[in-house]
């Protein structure tokens, strides 16, 4: 049985591996011009880009179609262990708050809070030097590799939370509200609206709610997600850290550039995670109730 267990889990991390690489390839350039948004300054801010068209734009003619393609190697290695984490977390927390007599429609929400911390702690190395690379403006032939930018910022601040785990707070926010709210709303609403016998009706509930489910998350987990890109890419004055924690950074856009700040870079990021999302939770739990079945019949 355990035998068993092991190949069903291994089998879902796998395939949802296999599947986020392509997510990966596909929505990367909208990775980028969100972390491009999220780091600009306002207006007065000489680099600043004026729509999300002009980003695209400003980006192809100046650092060619390999500009979008920055920072794409770290998360291409964080791929695998990221879904692992943040799916099989989800479980054992899941199991662990049913022996808690939580009641359900919580236990999912807290569970989702549980993976995305454990799954930010994983992932936050990766996505300092993501950041770093992504906010390198120079033609892609210029930048350096992904392997020398982590090296650098190891050799020039070490291992901890100023050097390769710099933003690690704001990563915590990032995931932890995210997971929370994409599992928490994914569940809780796929349970309360009625099932459809028609399978190509009932696909389309899953992913319509997978969908809303993403697309709130990135909307609530977004001034996060812009202090974790400031906190990690570069600082407004070379040597002087401007930005240390989340809650701080937070505060300080805020009160320099207003509460639409904390909002930069929601719409790529919706483009990417709204359906993403979506078709993430449905691979999740076809391939399971498919690996499922078949371990049974063995």
């Amino acid at each position: 049985m355990n035998i068993a267990r092991a190949s069903l889990h291994n089998g879902r991390c796998h395939f949802k591996g296999q599947l986020g690489l392509v997510e990966i390839c596909l929505m990367h350039p909208l990775d980028v011009v969100k972390t491009r948004f999220q780091i600009q300054r306002g207006k007065t801010d000489p680099t600043s880009y004026k729509s999300l068209g002009d980003c695209f734009r400003t980006i192809f003619q100046r650092e060619g179609l390999p500009g979008f393609y920055k920072g794409i190697l770290p998360p291409i290695l964080a791929e695998t262990p990221k879904r692992a984490v943040k799916f099989f977390t989800f479980e054992q927390y899941k199991k662990l708050l049913g022996f808690a007599s939580f009641p359900p429609g919580l236990a999912f929400a807290v569970a989702g809070l549980g993976s995305g911390l454990t799954e930010a702690v994983v992932v936050n190395p990766f996505e300092v030097v993501k950041v770093t690379l992504q906010a390198n403006r120079n033609s892609f032939t210029e930048q350096p590799s992904s392997f020398v930018q982590a090296q650098q910022i190891i050799k020039s601040d070490g291992l901890g939370l100023h050097g390769l785990n710099k933003g690690l707070t704001a990563t915590l926010g990032r995931h932890g509200v995210f997971n929370m709210v994409y599992f928490g709303f994914y569940f809780n609403v796929k349970n309360i609206l009625p099932v459809n016998k028609d399978p190509n009706l009932e696909f389309l509930r899953k992913f319509g709610i997978g969908l809303v489910s993403g697309t709130i998350a990135s909307i609530i987990n977004i001034p996060f997600d812009v202090a974790k890109s400031r906190i990690q890419g570069p600082q407004p004055v070379p040597g002087e850290i401007k930005y240390r924690t989340c809650l701080k950074t937070m505060a300080t856009v805020y009160k320099e550039e207003g509460f639409l700040a904390l909002y930069k870079g929601l719409i790529p990021k919706i483009m990417r995670l709204g359906p993403g999302g979506a078709v993430m939770l449905l691979v999740y739990e076809y391939v399971y109730a498919w690996l499922h079945d078949t371990v049974d019949l063995k």
